[in-house]
């Protein structure tokens, strides 16, 4: 042993002497001792013993091997779902032309990198392979390993019942890097991807994204019924000062790493999704606790010298969520270079500044949906953002990265996904057939770049045009108008056709009958009576003071927060049936809540839904607006009602929210047929609902693809970023 010492003083004493006569870089000498032998050479893809990798990490930035060079490089991408219509996302049933089609779209928009969250059918990576081999320009791809989320909601830590969620992880990790060197056939496992798996895309597998968005309470009981689990020693990673979730992740991506050494000679970057909400930074006007409850730092993970490729650390970063983006008084202030107030670079700003690492915003995203879920004060809105600006947006925030010195980011998402629910709307729909349907009010489904709009073709353009009506029946025919409706899976359509009509100072009523035994005879405010009780009434009264109104005893807004939820002012006379009455529409943004800095009460907000807006809703024309509701032209008025503004629960299977105060509860019930009637109230006080409209429902969803103008928008301008 004292030999062995002597020997060591001997070799440290040599290395000094060399550092100290410039022969030897200080950093190389600071990380002789103990360095194994097959670290990495930065002059090649492949270590001493023989390790290959297509990329890695050098200081706080991504580079990627080609022809002999490492290059820097910015990682312009984007997340691809496993959802399309009619499909829940375990189904999975995207086809291998598809996967082909979509990667040409990515690569003409100049994607140079695609994130998928979980493993996919074999037909995703047979897809990939032969467009990359193809291809002037490879797609990369980053691979993720999901957690069960039912494990998670039962377990509620990741060490319980002998290592459950732990050991899973770490199985599944294994699976996928057999996965994509096209060496494994996975059995059938209800909501896992199975198959034979031949297709070997490793060559353009850049790096491994693992885990999910973590529930801040999931982590916190994890520390907290762990305690002694802080620490993880393995032969590529280890931890340093770390929790007992971070030691966690920390086993998940050694193994993974140790695996893929192991089994063929192949490493890669490895990370961790992570999200604001557990972030290391410090949100002190955060109004929600559970936002800034608990951190998830991957500064405490640490790669050894082994391990070539490096880690990188990746956020999911909205503009509008959690509400300290909003609300933190220094983002709220904070003027980028362009002159504009930007509490979204203002984060990324602080969270680049805590990090030793490269940092890639792994989702960011703006849904094209009519309803809206939060508000930011950029204007950057979760929902009633246009086609087109939502391009621009994506835009902006990609290039505030790319100025902030972020190594990329990951637009969401490619397509849009109609299985999805939004929080202040979910209890207005039939969860279990919500993939059959497209909900344009929910936002979660409407955050593609590839839209899947309703039928083979598109029924009804909404420009003030004819030609898609030609053959259709009206179902109210006199001397004095003609009202024609249809619907596809997301709108009930109508045009109206008033004799002696001017749009610009008439007022124009549309009762509806869509349920039985209740609604109005009359509608008060504007002194017009019905034959027949109607649930709503559109009324058309210019450009800009157009809406759908909702009898106030069937207003779900109001019975899901004054009545259930005890959030609003209860009003006596809403349990009146035939009151007479009709309530705007409306959608929560917000709860009440205070802000801890400023000590300051935020009331519960919401806006009008149901206000209607004026516009060319036809993607073809030149002034096309997609959130456009109605549109007159030449005496044809064209009007768009979505689904759920009707109380609609699914229109597949013919289902509309039954009676609130009756059955306690906002539930389905059955219907068969609506009813219209149409009056212009300068003529009339008096309409009646003589028009009957029925439609069949479906148990399969027909749909056709359109490209948004945010994707030629993108395909412009990123470019730049991959110079």
């Amino acid at each position: 042993m004292k030999n062995f010492i002597k020997f060591l003083m001997a070799v440290v004493l040599i290395v000094l002497i060399v550092a100290q006569t410039g022969l030897v870089p200080q950093l190389e000498m600071l990380n002789f001792i103990g360095k194994n032998a097959s670290s990495q050479k930065d002059s090649d893809n492949k270590t001493s013993s023989g390790i290959t990798y297509t990329a890695k990490t050098k200081d706080k930035d991504i580079l990627f091997y080609n022809n002999g060079v490492w290059k820097k490089t910015f990682l312009v991408g984007v997340n691809v779902g496993a959802g399309k219509p009619g499909i829940f996302p375990g189904e999975l049933t995207i086809t291998y032309d598809e996967y082909y089609r979509w990667f040409g779209y990515m690569s003409s928009m100049n994607i140079n990198a695609i994130r998928v969250y979980t493993t996919l059918r074999p037909q995703f990576y047979s897809a990939l392979l032969d467009f990359n081999k193809k291809a002037e320009k490879p797609l990369y791809l980053f691979q993720g390993v999901w957690v069960d989320e039912n494990d998670i909601d039962s377990l509620n830590d990741v060490y319980a019942s002998a290592d459950k969620i732990l050991n899973d992880f770490i199985t599944d990790s294994k699976n996928i890097v057999d996965v994509i060197h096209g060496n494994i056939t996975l059995p059938p496992r209800a909501g896992f991807a199975s198959g034979n798996y031949s297709a070997d895309v490793s060559p353009y597998v850049a790096g491994y994204v693992l885990g999910m968005e973590f529930d801040p309470k999931f982590v916190l009981n994890t520390n907290k019924s762990n305690p002694s689990r802080n620490k993880y020693e393995g032969p590529y990673l280890y931890t340093i000062s770390a929790s007992p979730f971070e030691a966690f992740l920390c086993n998940a991506g050694d193994s993974i790493i140790s695996y893929e050494t192991e089994k063929y000679k192949n490493q890669r970057i490895v990370s961790f999704t992570n999200w604001v909400t557990t972030d290391p930074l410090t949100h002190n006007n955060e109004p929600h606790p559970d936002e800034d409850l608990v951190e998830i730092n991957v500064e405490h993970i640490k790669a050894r010298d082994q391990f070539a490729p490096g880690m990188m650390a990746t956020y999911h970063v909205y503009p509008y969520y959690p509400d300290s983006l909003n609300y933190q008084t220094d983002y709220k202030t904070y003027v980028d270079t362009a002159g504009k107030i930007n509490p979204y670079r203002a984060y990324l700003h602080d969270l680049y500044s805590a990090h030793t690492m490269p940092i890639v915003v792994g989702e960011f995203g703006i849904p094209t949906s009519r309803g809206m879920t939060h508000k930011s004060i950029m204007g950057y809105n979760q929902g009633g953002v246009d086609e087109t600006d939502q391009g621009i947006m994506l835009y902006d925030m990609m290039n505030s990265m790319y100025e902030e010195n972020y190594s990329g980011g990951f637009l969401f998402a490619w397509q849009d996904e109609w299985f999805k629910r939004t929080w202040n709307n979910v209890s207005f729909d039939d969860p279990t057939r919500r993939p059959f349907w497209s909900n344009i009010q929910t936002c979660e489904q409407n955050f593609g770049i590839l839209a899947f709009d309703p039928g083979e073709k598109t029924i009804c353009n909404v420009d003030g045009e004819t030609e898609d009506w030609a053959g259709d029946t009206p179902i109210i025919d006199d001397s004095e108008k003609k009202l024609y409706i249809k619907s596809d899976e997301r709108y009930v359509y109508l045009l109206a056709q008033p004799k002696s009509y001017n749009f610009n100072s008439d007022t124009l009523l549309i009762p509806i009958d869509t349920k039985q035994n209740q609604g109005n005879l009359a509608m008060n405010e504007m002194g017009a009576k019905f034959d027949r009780s109607a649930d709503f009434v559109i009324s058309i009264n210019g450009q800009s003071n157009s809406r759908i109104l909702v009898d106030s005893y069937y207003d779900a807004f109001y019975y899901l927060y004054a009545e259930q939820n005890i959030m609003l002012p209860k009003n006596a006379n809403a349990k009146n049936k035939n009151s007479g009455v009709f309530n705007q529409m409306n959608l929560c943004l917000s709860y009440e809540m205070t802000l801890p800095y400023e000590k300051k009460t935020i009331p519960f907000t919401s806006y009008e839904t149901g206000l209607l807006k004026y516009g060319n809703a036809n993607p073809q024309s030149p002034d096309y607006k997609s959130l456009s509701d109605f549109y007159y032209k030449d005496g044809n008025l064209e009007i768009r009602i979505p689904w759920q503004l009707l109380n609609v629960t699914d229109p597949s299977g013919k289902t509309v929210m039954d009676d609130f105060f009756v059955k306690r509860g906002i539930t389905s019930t059955a219907v068969t047929d609506f009813y219209f009637g149409l009056g212009v109230l300068s003529k009339t006080k008096n309409i009646a609902l003589s028009g009957t409209y029925t439609w069949n429902g479906w148990e399969t969803p027909t749909y056709h693809e359109r490209l948004k103008p945010s994707y030629y928008y993108l395909k412009e301008k990123l470019i730049q970023f991959n110079k």
